[in-house]
């Protein structure tokens, strides 16, 4: 008898994991939010201010608050700086204005795959040099920056003719929207980010969100008890300062909320800071006193801003970092976080987001020329600064840890060794660096 054939069963078993392609975790979205004319002191987590910002403070609680940011003591400045990663000495022009030949991180995020936005405050088309400037009615500028989308005010349409809260003047791709006397300016931007996040979820995208508040005219908010009165609306009082800065974080409270609610919290990285000091008008109430506004003038407070990172599940909660950060390093932290290799003048701070090891920065540098009145330009100069001392390119130096406001410069026949040595590394720093032209 012939052996009998036995039929053979195959079994084939994929695992599934092994076989299939790994899945890659999508960049994180980042979304910059800079508010308009706030100093540090004006976050009740960093002097104990008594203002209402409890979302702001519930983010540095749960993310990383920097206790040195350094920024440029006026609007114009930083917004170039910031955007561009660069001194003012090599691209500031005028003031409202950023040359169309820059590369920004709008067209740094663009050019890496991300859904660009920008919203709030534009101030960039040079409104006031209409004369030798074309440029300044081009409401294309935003998009050749690197947004595909905008909700501005201050684009082609000077604040003369309409103001950023009640009532407000803005343009949106291209379109002015029709003046609304029951709208809030702030309401209309976050508004159009809250829309943009939820049209781009499944994608990697990039919100930069100058704000208008709570820059002046200090005016009553939709949660004043005078908004109800439309007449009051465009009353000025630097009493409604407090309202702005809760209606601030009250934004900030939405756009957190909206990334929750979409579960795309974890993978969005929330960076919040301000482009200058206070106004000087605005005296911020603290525990042992107060702290006036800073705006224009190159002492702390007109330079010392608060800069708060989220990144849930990333970012070690609570965390609390007193390096010096300069305004120069948001764009190469955002080249870092899409993986592009730049030039910058600035140091990529994504390792700390990371909690991975990062190198100190030992100095600051500042070039200031406002080109902006005689009286904020009677600040115009240059400065390198540790976290305790400030050299000026004049040769002023002060111990800022016990000379906050710099009334005494230091005495050379009074100097410590250390702070010999500190000045002559200041001094090092600074002739790395151009003089700042006279008038």
């Amino acid at each position: 008898m012939k052996n009998a054939i036995l039929p053979v069963s195959i079994i084939l078993i994929i695992i599934s994991g092994a076989c299939q392609t790994e899945k890659i975790e999508q960049n994180p979205n980042v979304i910059l939010i800079m508010a308009d004319d706030m100093g540090y002191e004006c976050i009740s987590s960093y002097e104990g201010a008594r203002y209402s910002t409890p979302v702001l403070d519930s983010l540095a609680a749960n993310g990383i608050r920097f206790d040195q940011c350094v920024s440029q003591p006026l609007c114009t400045p930083s917004r170039v700086k910031i955007m561009t990663g660069l001194y003012n000495y090599r691209n500031y022009e005028y003031f409202g204005y950023l040359n169309p030949n820059q590369y920004t991180f709008g067209n740094l995020m663009q050019d890496a795959g991300y859904e660009t936005l920008i919203a709030g405050k534009w101030q960039l088309n040079g409104l006031a040099y209409k004369d030798s400037l074309p440029e300044w009615s081009d409401s294309l500028s935003p998009m050749k920056f690197g947004f595909d989308e905008y909700c501005l005010w201050q684009l082609t349409h000077g604040k003369k003719e309409g103001e950023r809260f009640a009532n407000p003047l803005i343009e949106q791709n291209g379109v002015l929207l029709d003046r609304d006397k029951d709208r809030y300016g702030p309401d209309v931007f976050a508004d159009y980010i809250l829309d943009f996040i939820s049209r781009n979820k499944e994608k990697p995208f990039f919100v930069y969100y100058p704000m208008v508040l709570v820059h002046d005219p200090f005016v009553p908010t939709p949660d004043s008890e005078e908004w109800a009165d439309p007449k009051k609306r465009y009353k000025k009082d630097t009493a409604y300062f407090k309202d702005m800065v809760a209606y601030t974080d009250k934004i900030v409270g939405k756009i957190a909320g909206k990334l929750k609610d979409l579960d795309i919290d974890k993978n969005t990285i929330v960076l919040f800071t301000g482009d200058n000091g206070t106004h000087p008008s605005i005296y911020t109430p603290i525990p042992d006193g107060s702290i006036q506004g800073g705006k224009g003038n190159t002492i702390d407070a007109g330079t010392h801003v608060p800069f708060i990172a989220y990144w849930p599940g990333k970012i070690k909660k609570g965390s609390v970092y007193d390096g010096l950060i300069s305004f120069s390093d948001f764009f190469p932290t955002l080249a870092e976080i899409v993986d592009r290799d730049t030039e910058t003048d600035g140091q990529s701070f994504y390792p700390l987001l990371k909690g991975e090891e990062y190198n100190s920065r030992e100095t600051v540098f500042v070039h200031y020329d406002p080109q902006w009145g005689s009286r904020v330009n009677q600040y115009r100069n240059q400065f390198v600064r540790t976290i305790d001392y400030k050299l000026y390119r004049d040769g002023l130096y002060y111990n800022i840890s016990r000379d906050i406001l710099e009334k005494t410069p230091l005495k050379p026949d009074s100097l410590t060794p250390e702070e010999i040595t500190i000045q002559e590394e200041l001094k090092g720093e600074m002739q790395n660096h151009p003089v700042l032209q006279e008038d």
